[in-house]
């Protein structure tokens, strides 16, 4: 029987045996409505497969995937850039107030085990290369910056699978 990663992974989380290492979904503050639209449907579907999402917890593509993890049944943990953990956005359930500004982004790199980009400026393109330095999955979804050895995607699931493959490659 052939067991694809993505069903892999749904069945070594509802066995709980799997560890909630946290996968970003990374970019901007001011997004789109497609980028909030993908931002909120791979939360979503981190949460059903076990995932645990770690962003910047602030607005835009943050809140959208902290609204969709919340949605799916995860408890999304946000890491701010600001002193008080009520500049979190509606939807995080953990936020972490560092106060150490953008430098969080590096914090955010380190953590994740894949970094999602979904849109992105400079802010975004400072998390990728971060990941890539750390040597982090880091991919690329919508009109992320195009960087040197960061796969393009074109779908939630394409994202999904590649992060599954990674999770499991791990174990």
């Amino acid at each position: 029987m052939d067991v694809s990663a993505t069903a892999a992974l749904r069945h070594l989380a509802t066995t709980q045996a799997l560890r909630r290492v946290p996968i970003g979904i990374i970019g901007p503050r001011e997004a789109t409505q497609h980028q909030c639209a993908l931002a909120e449907e791979l939360g979503f579907a981190m949460a059903q497969h076990g995932l645990q999402l770690l962003c910047g917890g602030k607005n835009g593509v943050m809140e959208a995937a902290c609204k969709g993890h919340a949605a799916g049944g995860g408890l999304p943990i946000g890491l701010l850039p600001d002193e008080e953990w009520q500049a979190a956005n509606p939807y995080v359930a953990i936020p972490i107030a560092t106060g150490i500004g953008p430098a969080r982004n590096a914090i955010i790199a380190r953590s994740c085990l894949v970094l999602v980009a979904i849109g992105g400026g400079v802010g975004t393109l400072s998390e990728m290369a971060l990941g890539l330095q750390f040597k982090r999955l880091v991919l690329a979804l919508a009109d992320a910056p195009v960087v040197d050895g960061v796969p393009r995607l074109d779908s939630t699931e394409a994202a999904l699978a590649r992060i599954a493959d990674r999770i499991l490659w791990n174990l």
